[in-house]
């Protein structure tokens, strides 16, 4: 079975999920070959008792439009989580998660998928793109951050941290790389 490309993007109200919450995320299902086969997006609403990080909260107040988006329509998390899990299991392929930094964007997506639905399709693995570039551009990671990469892996994609915008942007970025990669 042939590996889809899941870009996800999450944007959250703290570092870690539990005390603070995803308040949006969004996933683009890409083919190596960077077909863009179809996209997932949900607005959540946020967990009980959870509370804000300070410096992020503050970081929020300076992207008004970015905020805006990503309280438009929300859904509880088991909903949304649900949604995601069913859409993932109807892509024609075997998923792989991908983001930048995967650190960070799976943990929050594997702890909400274990929380509200038990499982999660990609076992206890994320792709994480700067350590791809790390082993492309043949450099230590700290030297292999999107300032370092070269211009020809980029599309002309928004970044706007609005989740769907980012993952694909993201996703179309990794496919470059990974066609690079294989030549």
């Amino acid at each position: 079975m042939r590996e889809i490309y899941i870009s996800t993007d999450v944007e959250t109200d703290g570092p870690i999920p539990g005390p603070h919450s995803m308040l949006s995320f969004a996933a683009a299902a890409y083919t190596a070959e960077k077909d863009l086969i179809s996209t997932f997006t949900a607005n959540l609403e946020t967990l009980p008792g959870a509370v804000p990080h300070p410096s992020t909260a503050k970081w929020w107040a300076s992207q008004p439009e970015a905020w805006e988006a990503c309280r438009k329509d929300t859904e509880l998390p088991v909903q949304a989580m649900s949604r995601f899990l069913d859409w993932i299991k109807g892509l024609p392929g075997s998923p792989v998660f991908v983001a930048y930094p995967a650190g960070f964007d799976f943990l929050f997506v594997y702890w909400y998928l274990m929380r509200f639905t038990g499982e999660s399709p990609f076992s206890h693995s994320a792709l994480d793109i700067r350590s791809f570039a790390m082993a492309l551009l043949k450099t230590d990671y700290w030297d292999s951050g999107k300032q370092n990469m070269p211009k020809q892996w980029f599309d002309d994609l928004p970044h706007t941290h609005v989740a769907l915008d980012d993952a694909i942007e993201q996703g179309a970025l990794f496919c470059n790389m990974l066609q690079e990669g294989r030549r």
